[in-house]
């Protein structure tokens, strides 16, 4: 081939450099200068540094320069932007060259718009003049230093940063790749959770003997946080450590003879907390907090006390050693707060950099439109004048199961901002307390960032802009999905069953959950006593009063029904109508999939298992309900027939739940990624000090056996008594208050 094209070039060499000269006139061939400004900031640098990735590989050599010399170039441009330091503008200029201009994050958001546009299309854009920036301001993840069980001889959330507990946190390949992934989907903040982070991250001189990890860990620890919160900055993402109050370190606690946990504040956690957060700020200056006031801590007059003399104080004394001026912004839970309000309003006296974070639907993912008391909370949040970040936390319902119901996630985060007056929202992934592992009985474990791709991808795409027009939303997603199944009939058919399957455990959880909570894992079903009458298992009634539509649980469904009186709103019967169409359908468009798919075939097994188990689970609750149904009515007839009636749909249940242990046996390792003692519905999640019940094949027999109970009960001469009756209810006993400083509260929803 060289000797052909030598004696070519020998014969035609006028011929060759007027081609040449026209190849390097073409975009495709002279090359493309990425001009970045003088001293550009990191974020700056990432930006430019993936533009140039992305036509590299549409063919078109680029390299990075300070300098417009070139024939053609894209000038990255500094400019503040009075719509926000994320705004950015992408226009071809009259010499047919191209500007980004924004801030340092505007111009790293037009690179990776730039870059999506490039690799869309193979090509650079003709003419273009677009302007972009995010609608909510904080859009961040959240990740888990915290573990699926409590360690030994340790308190819930006390987990050391070592090797052992978390491998990956020292996974350096896997941040970047992860970091990569946040950006790619344009979210902004990194939460990292942990009970008490200070034992493993800072070493005080006051108190050298709390630190909790050996020296070399420690440095370790250091580095790696350190490089983690560097490399989060060059992608625009601000890294945030969340932390529980009160929590000592362990060491600390056995040199003093003290707990672990406090609920209230004494001279020495007081000092060692403000100490641990002030020496933390100096460690990690770009690093913001997290803090979360509740769990331990109790009583709303110990945690004002401890927001106003412990957190903000030891902030102050952080920006003090650092010469900080401006307050860096620290963000306040308000889980277990019983007035945030009112803490918030006090704490606003002494630290104006406030902003404020509160639960959705809870610990599930129940409806989109939040109302009632939950409503009003998040509006008064929203309206102190600090920033409200709504937390979509833990997902209890929908786990273990793939999410990609995108229409849904739209209308939660439209909910969100026009609804509760949010500006940011902080998202937990679909395993939490597995990180980075996915729940798939897989070799090697699936990483959840991979495995949900669409689920982070969604909520990132709403984040930035919930205003889609739906068609064009439609044929984005559409778009996506072919290219990774190979398909586009196929893709149009797995984004409806993504849509009608992620309705259904919504759904169910709102008319049929005892709570919102991650006291319950609800993909391994509920008791038929549960269903009856839910009454001793704790019933969060927030659960159908703030995240539900207005409608009617069980017992007040069959008490109209009996008595012949109109019906509200949503409605067992409706729910379980609903729910099993929706499952059917979904099922349906995922298995007409299947013979089109070309790519990802291994993955998109996964999901059409997950699809299938969706409708066992749907249908499942449907007999299960129905047979709580005739039960109640049961209580009004006293006909045995109700009973037997009851008996039939039990079994049915059962058949149905024996064909969701056959597709989880080999295909997942657990139904819920938390394996401690607090998960109680359907049945405490520990047994003989160890994990249990937290697989389909655990809870098998013991539903076997309640339908063997049933049917003893209802064939005994006593089967004219109503089953599952309730119980009596507890009254307050009364009792002397010893203690000078502690406080009394009533047993109720919120306390």
């Amino acid at each position: 081939m060289r000797s052909v094209i030598s004696a070519w070039l020998g014969c035609l060499p006028i011929v060759f450099l007027l081609y040449c000269a026209s190849v390097l006139a073409s975009e495709d061939s002279c090359g493309i200068a990425v001009v970045v400004p003088a001293h550009p900031p990191a974020r700056v640098t990432f930006g430019a540094e993936r533009l140039i990735a992305a036509l590299r590989s549409a063919g078109v050599q680029a390299q990075l320069t300070q300098v417009t010399g070139r024939s053609r170039f894209i000038e990255l441009k500094l400019a503040e932007s009075k719509a926000g330091q994320e705004a950015f503008r992408i226009q071809t200029m009259p010499d047919g060259n191209y500007q980004i201009t924004g801030g340092p994050s505007g111009l790293l958001y037009g690179c990776l718009q730039m870059a999506d546009r490039i690799s869309r299309d193979g090509k650079l854009p003709g003419g273009i003049d677009i302007s972009d920036r995010p609608v909510f301001e904080l859009r961040g993840v959240c990740v888990g230093l915290q573990l699926p069980s409590v360690l030994p001889g340790r308190g819930t959330y006390e987990y050391p940063i070592t090797p052992e507990n978390f491998p990956f946190f020292y996974d350096r390949q896997l941040w970047i790749e992860f970091l990569d992934f946040l950006a790619a989907n344009r979210f902004n903040c990194l939460y990292l959770w942990n009970g008490h982070p200070f034992g493993s991250l800072v070493k005080l001189e006051e108190y050298p003997y709390a630190l909790e990890v050996p020296e070399e860990i420690y440095q370790r620890n250091v580095e790696t946080y350190r490089f983690i919160a560097q490399e989060a900055d060059r992608r625009g993402i601000w890294l945030i450590q969340m932390f529980y109050n009160i929590f000592v370190s362990k060491p600390l606690a056995e040199r003093h003879g003290i707990p672990t946990q406090h609920s209230q504040s004494n001279p020495l956690v007081l000092d060692y907390n403000r100490k641990c957060i002030a020496k933390f700020i100096e460690t990690y200056p770009n690093v913001g907090l997290l803090v979360c006031l509740g769990e331990a801590l109790r009583g709303q007059g110990n945690q004002e006390f401890w927001m106003r003399q412990a957190i903000i104080p030891a902030v102050k004394d952080g920006m003090a050693r650092l010469g900080l001026e401006e307050e860096p912004p620290v963000i306040v839970r308000a889980h277990a707060v019983g007035d945030m309000k009112a803490l918030m309003e006090s704490a606003l006296q002494d630290y104006k950099n406030l902003y404020t974070m509160a639960k959705y639907n809870g610990e599930s993912l129940v409806t989109d439109l939040v109302r009632g008391r939950w409503q009003e909370i998040h509006l008064d949040l929203s309206r102190l004048g600090s920033k409200h970040v709504v937390n979509i936390h833990l997902l209890s319902n929908l786990e273990p199961f793939r999410y990609g119901a995108t229409d849904f996630i739209g209308r939660c985060v439209l909910a969100c901002r026009d609804q509760l007056g949010a500006k940011g929202v902080h998202l937990y992934p679909l395993a939490y307390w597995d990180w980075p592992n996915s729940p798939d009985k897989t070799e090697p474990r699936l990483r959840q960032y991979k495995r949900d791709w669409i689920w982070f991808e969604a909520w990132g795409r709403y984040l930035w802009q919930p205003d889609r027009e739906k068609i064009a939303d439609q044929q984005y997603w559409t778009d996506r999905l072919a290219g990774f199944y190979g398909d586009r009939r196929a893709a149009g058919l797995v984004l409806a069953a993504y849509n009608h399957a992620g309705l259904c455990a919504p759904m169910l959880l709102r008319r049929f959950g005892i709570t919102d909570g991650n006291r319950q894992t609800f993909s391994l079903g509920m008791f038929l006593d549960q269903l009856v009458d839910p009454g001793p298992y704790g019933p969060v009634s927030g659960l159908w009063e703030w995240y539900s539509p207005p409608g009617e649980r069980l017992d007040v469904y069959v008490k109209k029904e009996w008595a012949g009186q109109p019906h509200g709103g949503e409605t067992p019967v409706s729910i379980i109508e609903d729910t099993l169409r929706l499952a059917s359908q979904a099922s349906q468009a995922i298995d007409r999939a299947a013979g089109l798919v070309t790519k990802n075939k291994q993955e998109f097994a996964r999901l059409q298992n997950d699809i299938h188990c969706i409708e066992l689970v749907t249908k499942y609750y449907a007999e299960k309900a129905r047979a709580a149904i005739l039960v109640l009515r049961n209580r009004y007839s006293k006909d045995p027939n109700d009973l037997k009636a009851a008996e039939v749909h039990l079994a049915r249940s059962l058949d149905i739940y024996r064909e969701l242990v056959k597709r989880t046996s080999n295909t997942y390792i657990y139904a819920n990624s938390l394996q401690t003692g607090h998960r109680r519905i359907p049945i405490r999640g520990w047994q003989d000090d160890r994990p249990y019940f937290y697989h389909w094949q655990h809870m098998l027999p013991l539903y076997e056996k309640e339908l063997e109970d049933f049917k003893a009960r209802i064939s005994s001469p006593e089967q004219a008594r109503p089953v599952s009756e309730p119980g009596p209810r507890l009254e307050s006993a009364p009792f002397t208050l010893l203690s000078d400083h502690a406080q009394t509260y009533h047993v109720r929803v919120g306390a």
